[in-house]
């Protein structure tokens, strides 16, 4: 019986997470959740699971949580703050932390469980990116064991020789030349410049295969998921960048390759649901049924690849860009996430994400790597800062 944290839980990979967890009450147990906004679905998923804790962001939420708790008749106790995540991240109980915090927001209670050891479901993959060297040292120092969730690297994953699966750094050993992500193309895989520089936050939150929260939609729509998950492929699997490829493969289906000095190239299939690579690192080694629908290749007849245009797409170049320097994931990272917020508040066009985050990275990119979580989270509001200031020009 696995005790489970989930940190993120009324989001999209927390929803999928749970039920998945529910097909499997006789393997694991939920210890705690954590919610931001959505205080309904926090309460609901309390009185569903009974968790001992549930975490939010401030007292008002908590006061609120609570009532809703003690009117469900449910016991679970109720945690607020930073402190709070960190706490039921890192609480001797627990055994596996799903880390499903969008954005720098989730950075320190995953980190804070990689410090103690936990089985890391990791798809908070800003975390990584923000403070890669940092966290993937405390993981290994720790022994912690870190499993990816995001599809691609959860693909990657499993298309690996074992031995690479426990050590990164047999990858050469194991006969491996290359990784190829692939990409869906987003809601934008077609249009024009124009019009992309007239899409409206609700065009791109429309992705055609997938349902993800807001932020992340529209990273792949301006494709800077894909170089965020390149950045994360790098640090997961000890990869040189210029052994990493993008792919554009519209249907979704084959999440990503691995490619062998022999010429075989192994892929891992799946109708696009994110409950599989979830129910993949819930159960490794083993594997348990996700709730997944048998894909049916020969409804879908046809796989289709392309490569990725820059040209319309030019947040894959500035991620190739920032890995180029220690500070420069961290830069690129705080930027988009500032560029993104302000693009769903309508204050920027689409195609001003792209460019916000060139400035910051021309201006901060050089920046050494950060040593410790101390000099991250330093460099993370300068580049915040900046890229704020960056806005007030556009916008003016």
């Amino acid at each position: 019986m696995q005790s489970l944290t989930v940190l993120g839980a009324t989001g999209s990979i927390g929803g999928s997470t749970l039920d998945v967890v529910a097909r499997h009450p006789d393997r694991y147990r939920v210890f705690a959740l954590s919610g931001r906004e959505r205080l309904d679905r926090l309460a609901e998923l309390c009185a569903r699971f009974a968790p001992r804790f549930a975490a939010v962001h401030d007292e008002k939420a908590a006061d609120r949580l609570r009532a809703d708790l003690r009117a469900a008749g449910c016991a679970t106790e109720v945690l607020h703050g930073a402190g709070a995540l960190t706490e039921i991240a890192a609480h001797d109980e627990v055994d596996t932390v799903m880390a499903a915090i969008v954005g720098a927001a989730g950075l320190e209670p995953t980190l804070a469980a990689a410090r103690r050891g936990k089985r890391i479901l990791l798809a908070n993959k800003e975390a990584l990116v923000m403070a890669g060297p940092v966290f993937v040292a405390a993981a290994r120092d720790n022994g912690a064991t870190l499993l990816p969730i995001d599809s691609e690297h959860n693909a990657v994953f499993q298309c690996l020789p074992p031995a690479t699966q426990a050590d990164a750094r047999m990858l050469d050993a194991g006969g491996v030349r290359r990784i190829l992500l692939t990409a869906s193309g987003g809601p934008f895989r077609r249009a024009t410049l124009e019009q992309m520089r007239a899409a409206t936050p609700e065009q791109a939150c429309a992705h055609p295969n997938w349902e993800m929260g807001r932020k992340i939609s529209v990273d792949s729509a301006t494709m800077m998921n894909k170089g965020l998950e390149l950045i994360e492929a790098r640090l997961l699997f000890g990869v040189p960048p210029e052994r990493i490829e993008i792919v554009v493969h519209p249907q979704s289906v084959i999440h990503s390759l691995v490619e062998y000095l022999d010429g075989s190239m192994l892929a891992q299939l799946g109708n696009p649901d994110m409950r599989t690579p979830i129910a993949h690192a819930l159960a490794y080694p083993e594997r348990i049924a996700s709730g997944v629908a048998p894909l049916d290749l020969a409804a879908i007849a046809r796989l289709d690849f392309e490569a990725p245009d820059t040209q319309r797409f030019p947040c894959l170049a500035l991620a190739r860009d920032a890995l180029a320097s220690g500070g420069g994931p961290c830069v690129l990272n705080a930027a988009n996430e500032i560029a993104v917020d302000a693009f769903l508040q309508r204050r920027i066009a689409f195609t001003e994400i792209a460019r916000v985050v060139a400035r910051v990275l021309d201006t901060l990119g050089a920046t050494p790597a950060p040593v410790d979580l101390g000099a991250v989270l330093a460099l993370d509001a300068r580049a915040r800062a900046l890229a704020r200031e960056c806005l007030s020009r556009t916008v003016a």
